[in-house]
Formats: structure tokens, sequence, C-alpha cells
């Protein structure tokens, strides 16, 4: 189990390709106790492919969703000044030479967890790696981390993964949050959750009960983001009781042995007494007398 855990603001495309918004997405996760926010670099171009852009406007539409490659530098010193780590997602293999002077850390998401080229590609700059493994099978992610750490060009050194439900927004009934300990145990990873239920009951029960080491989720700061409406993003003031809360939990566990905390030790005292069975305990009782009756100053 773990005793810490590190959460990461996912902006998505709720940056409207609005520079001074993406700026505010940094603030906001910083101010509400994030350790990272994360962004995503495609182009639909490279995203689908040609005959499914050429029948499908809903997917030529996305192309409002893309994050200008121009914002990364800004994004990465903004990310510097609020002392947060820049973790963004890239969906072309490009993307990874042009993200690599700016972030601390590569995502990639779970459509992309059978792509080797992309694995190999993120792994050759040598910096961390997280997995999502939404709809994956075991044996793919096991495939995914093997490409990682063991490709001969390429080697990532302890991947994390985080267990997923890719659906938007996800039934907490689908969260399937045991899955945690399996994936952990089969590939010895560390392992944390990428949340979609918008459900402060699943991440506490994800990071108390699974020892989730990292939690992942969908942000949205005023709920004018293009993915808002569909119902996984938290907003700030909802996401940031839970990182509050989730961190006081861990905090609570102490060492484990059964002894008085300082915090009742002056208590102890007042116990019943073993003999008559009558509070404060015998040796304290004359104690206190002297006490009450010392003059008062």
């Amino acid at each position: 189990m773990t005793n810490s855990v590190r959460f990461i603001a996912e902006v998505s495309s709720n940056h409207n390709q609005d520079l001074h918004r993406c700026i505010k997405f940094v603030e906001a996760a910083a101010n509400i106790g994030c350790d990272a926010i994360k962004f995503q670099l495609f182009r639909i171009e490279e995203l689908f492919a040609p005959e499914i852009l050429a029948i499908s406007e809903q997917h030529r539409n996305r192309k409002a969703w893309e994050l200008p490659l121009a914002f990364v530098p800004e994004i990465a010193a903004q990310c510097k000044i609020n002392c947060i780590d820049f973790i963004c997602s890239p969906f072309y293999i490009q993307a990874v030479t042009e993200l690599k002077p700016y972030v601390d850390c590569y995502k990639i998401s779970s459509y992309e967890l059978i792509w080797d080229e992309l694995l190999i590609e993120c792994a050759k700059t040598g910096k961390p790696v997280i997995l999502s493994t939404g709809m994956a099978t075991m044996s793919e992610v096991q495939h995914a981390v093997e490409v990682l750490n063991t490709n001969k060009t390429s080697v990532c050194v302890n991947p994390v993964l985080l267990h997923c439900t890719s659906s938007y927004p996800a039934p907490y009934t689908d969260a399937n949050l045991a899955a945690i300990n399996t994936l952990r145990q089969v590939t010895n990873c560390q392992v944390g959750l990428s949340d979609h239920t918008v459900q402060p009951g699943v991440l506490h029960r994800a990071i108390h009960r699974w020892g989730a080491e990292l939690i992942e989720f969908h942000m949205d700061i005023d709920g004018q983001g293009a993915e808002y409406a569909q119902g996984h993003c938290w907003l700030p003031d909802q996401i940031e009781i839970v990182i509050r809360q989730s961190k006081i939990g861990l905090e609570a566990d102490g060492n484990g042995y059964k002894e008085a905390m300082p915090s009742e030790l002056a208590d102890r005292v007042w116990r019943a007494d073993a003999v008559d069975g009558l509070r404060p305990i015998q040796a304290f009782r004359s104690t206190y007398l002297n006490l009450s009756h010392e003059p008062s100053r």
C-alpha cells in the first residue's frame, strides 16, 4: 500500500485553443494541490484515417480541439513558475520530438497502447513514461511494458501504469478498481488510476484500498471547456476536496503501533482506577487536589 499519492490534472481539449486559458489551468491545478498537469498534442490528420475524416464531420470538427504547438513552450514555462510538472500525451511520432525539450514526462493514452513505435520513441528520450491501460487485456499491457523496458534501442525505466475505464463518463460500477492490484502484481510496475467517473468514492477507494500511487483526472476550470458537457470532467472546487481528504487520510495511517498518541497522553491519568473503578487513577488524585488548591497568581 502507498503512503503517498500524486495527482495529475488532465486538461484534454478544454483549453479551447486559448493560451491565456491554458495558463489559468496551470495555476488552478497548482492551487488545488496537483503535482502535475497534462495536455494532449495531436493533429487530426495524424490521429484518424483519411477515409474516416472524409465521411465524418464529427471527427473533422475535432480540429478545434487541437493544442497549438506554439503554446507548448509557454505552458512549460508557466509550469516551472507554479512548481508543477508538465506532462503531455503525444499522438503522432514527431510529437515526441517536439515535446522533448519541454515535458517532464510523457503520457501514452489508452488508445495508443498497442502502437509499439510510439512507445519506443517515448522510451528513447529517457524521460519517464506513464501508460494508460483502458480497454486493454493483460497480455496487451504486458507487451507494452516489455516494449518500453526491453527494446534494444530504447529502455524506459519503471513506467507507471494507470488502470482506466475508457468511457466518457465511466459508470462507477465499471471502475473495476481491483485491477490496480492485478496490474501491480503481474508487471511489478507502479500503478495508479485514470478516472472518468467523477465520483469521490471511487478515488478514495483506489487510494486507500488498492494503493493507487497516481491519480489522473480530467479537469475543466469553469464548465466552458470543449469536453465538459460529456460529463467526465471535474471542476477545481470538486476535486480540491478529494485531494485534500485523500492526503489527510494517508497522513492518518500512523506507525501501526498500538500506543497512546501525543494528543491523548494527558487523559491517561483520568481513566477509571483499576481498584475502585473511579476516575482519575488513585496515583493522580492527590496531585490533582494539590493543583486545584494552588493560589491563583
